[in-house]
């Protein structure tokens, strides 16, 4: 089908500019400063080990495994977890953290594949078949029990959609008290120019529905189940 033209476009949305309050291309939209903020009092006053206290509860109101260890053991909790799952194949996000936190070498023993930027179709084959599928949280919500992942082209969202179990490991530093924290500093990125990630996926424990009469069912369109672990990284 050829593409039409576009003819007065200008003229039409800055009638619809003019009708919702003047805004216009050199008239930046202006963010409010509210006078009551409730949302920046919840948990407040709260130290990162309370946050991994409220955490760990709410885990197990979204039906996930809770775990925590240290840089030197997150192998071992990481085979400890496929095996509770019965898991041999792993994918896991191309990400400079599975180095630095010592377990690179660990999953290229494995049956495993890193998620390729340059093959995405490869990648997401293996991603299909994969028994779990392993992330790094860039941000944590404790209130929620909720893992923020900023993906890109090294980070497809492929890793924690398609296998049938999924892991997050959740540095320490990450964890922040609500959405509140997240959307502040999404914010900040944009206020800075500098580029945000081309999707944020929030994710809250394995995939889950309910139908009109809030019947729970776990693992409907993702991962049936989902395991966090905390590591000490401050």
């Amino acid at each position: 089908m050829p593409k039409g033209n576009i003819i007065n476009r200008d003229r039409f949305l800055e009638n619809i500019r003019a009708k919702i309050g003047g805004i216009a291309t050199d008239k930046p939209v202006e963010k409010p400063t509210w006078s009551v903020t409730p949302q920046r009092n919840v948990l407040e006053g709260y130290d990162q080990d309370q946050l991994i206290t409220v955490l760990k509860e709410q885990c197990d109101n979204i039906h996930t495994d809770f775990f925590q260890t240290n840089v030197n053991e997150l192998s071992a909790t990481i085979e400890s977890i496929m095996n509770q799952y019965q898991s041999k194949t792993v994918v896991y996000s191309e990400d400079k953290r599975f180095e630095e936190n010592n377990i690179s070498d660990f999953l290229a023993q494995l049956d495993s594949f890193k998620w390729n930027r340059h093959d995405r179709e490869a990648s997401v084959h293996f991603a299909e078949r994969a028994d779990i599928g392993i992330t790094f949280s860039d941000i944590t919500l404790a209130e929620s029990g909720t893992v923020v992942l900023l993906n890109d082209k090294g980070q497809g969202r492929s890793v924690s959609l398609l296998p049938a179990n999924y892991i997050a490991i959740i540095p320490k530093s990450t964890i922040v008290k609500r959405m509140t924290q997240a959307t502040d500093y999404i914010h900040q990125q944009v206020e800075n120019d500098e580029d945000i990630a081309t999707c944020i996926n929030f994710i809250t424990g394995p995939s889950n529905s309910a139908d009109i009469e809030m019947n729970l069912v776990v693992g409907v369109h993702g991962p049936i189940r989902a395991a966090y672990i905390v590591v000490d990284d401050i």
